[in-house]
C-alpha cells in the first residue's frame, strides 16, 4: 500500500482514536527528551513528514521546522492543516546544501524507505548537529499486533521494515562521523507496563539520536 490520497486522508484521523492519542502523547514525550540532548538547536528538517503531524509539533517546540515528503497526497493534507514550510523531495536526494539544518529527524519514516542507509547518510550531509529518529520496534508487542492485523486486511505496515534497537544502532554507527554519540530509549509499552519509557529494547516505539561530539560512545539516558 502506498501513501496515496486515501491513505493520506485517513492518516490524521488515527490520532483522534484512543490508541492514536495515547501513542501520540508517549511518542512526543520520548522525542522531546532526546531533543533536549541537542541543546539550543534552532532548525530542523523532518524527512518523510507525511501530513506534517510531527513537523507542526517540532515548530511548537520553538524550532524553525521544515517538512519534506515524496508523496504529493500527504503534502496536500499537510498544507490543508497549515503549519511549517513544506517541500516535496526524495530522502536520498535532499534538495538542500551541506549543513543547511542543525538537526534532521525521521519519525516513522525509515521503516518505509527502500534505501535507508543512503537516506541516513544524506540526512547527515545536511545536518550540522545530528539526527533524531522515531522508529517502530521490531521486537515488541506492537509489532506483533501490526503483523496480525495485516493477516486480516491490507495495511500501510505490510511492506514496512520494523527495526530492532541493535539493527537501528548498527545503521547509525555505519554512517556516524568521528566522535558521535548515540542515545536511545523506548516507549509505547502495553498499558500494564509500569514505566512510560525505559532503556529496554522491547517498547513499541524507539527514539534514538545521533549527536555530534568528541569521542564516540553509546549510552542510555
Amino acid at each position: 500500500m502506498t501513501f496515496d490520497e486515501r491513505t493520506a486522508s485517513h492518516y490524521e484521523v488515527w490520532y483522534d482514536t484512543p490508541e492514536g492519542s495515547r501513542a501520540d502523547v508517549l511518542e512526543k514525550a520520548a522525542l522531546r527528551q532526546l531533543l533536549e540532548c541537542f541543546g539550543d538547536t534552532e532548525s530542523v528538517l523532518e524527512v518523510g513528514c507525511g501530513t506534517g503531524h510531527f513537523t507542526r509539533w517540532l515548530s511548537a517546540q520553538g524550532l524553525s521546522a521544515v517538512g519534506l515528503d515524496l508523496s504529493a497526497a500527504m503534502l496536500t493534507q499537510a498544507r490543508a492543516l497549515q503549519g511549517a514550510p513544506l517541500v516535496q523531495g526524495d530522502a536520498i536526494h535532499l534538495p538542500f546544501v551541506d549543513g543547511a539544518f542543525e538537526l534532521v529527524s525521521f519519525v516513522t519514516t525509515l521503516e518505509f524507505l527502500e534505501e535507508p542507509q543512503q537516506a541516513l547518510a544524506e540526512a547527515l550531509r545536511v545536518a550540522r548537529r545530528g539526527l533524531l529518529l522515531g522508529v517502530l520496534n521490531r521486537w515488541s508487542l506492537l509489532r506483533l499486533q501490526r503483523w496480525a492485523a495485516g493477516l486480516l486486511r491490507q495495511t500501510i505496515y505490510d511492506t514496512a521494515h520494523f527495526y530492532g534497537v541493535s539493527e537501528l544502532r548498527k545503521r547509525l554507527r555505519s554512517v556516524s562521523p568521528e566522535g558521535a554519540h548515540i542515545v536511545w530509549r523506548t516507549t509505547l509499552y502495553p498499558r500494564w507496563w509500569p514505566w512510560l519509557q525505559a532503556h529496554l529494547p522491547w517498547g513499541g516505539f524507539t527514539v534514538m539520536a545521533l549527536i555530534a561530539g568528541d569521542g564516540f560512545q553509546e549510552r542510555g539516558l
